[in-house]
């Protein structure tokens, strides 16, 4: 297995059900959200057009699919390969979930929820390394203040 100290990040470009690209957005670990998704912009738009080049679709070291803006809310991605795993992000709907108040009491409210679904290779990273994972990009968009990035 080959661990890069970079993260290339392939992001799924669906192409108006003529197939599917995965873009990539080189050095994502360096930008900031604002970045992001102004490349994930310009990429998709430039993908269903047509007009990248080969080396904007290949070397993707991990990959995101936004499945949930087709509505899904429980979607098992394909590995890119040769990547070892993608991420899946699913629909935001809203759920009767169990909260806690400060004083320890159960409730039953509407909460939006959203699943993040992840596949992976096995021969390459083990399921607690990916649960872990998965665990800490939870704590991440639950509890950063994202306010600075918008």
């Amino acid at each position: 297995m080959i661990v890069h100290n970079y993260i290339d990040l392939g992001i799924a470009v669906d192409l108006d059900y003529e197939g599917l690209l995965a873009p990539v957005i080189r050095s994502a670990e360096t930008k900031r959200l604002r970045a992001i998704a102004s490349e994930i912009h310009d990429l998709a738009d430039r993908a269903r057009g047509r007009r990248l080049s080969p080396d904007e679709i290949q070397g993707g070291t991990f990959t995101i699919s936004n499945n949930g803006s087709a509505g899904s809310v429980l979607t098992m991605a394909i590995i890119n390969q040769p990547q070892v795993a993608i991420i899946s992000t699913d629909a935001i709907v809203r759920k009767p979930v169990v909260v806690t108040s400060a004083e320890g009491d159960e409730a039953i409210a509407i909460h939006p929820v959203g699943n993040l679904a992840m596949s992976w290779d096995h021969r390459a990273i083990d399921g607690a390394y990916a649960a872990g994972f998965l665990r800490r990009v939870k704590e991440i968009l639950e509890t950063r203040d994202w306010s600075s990035e918008l």
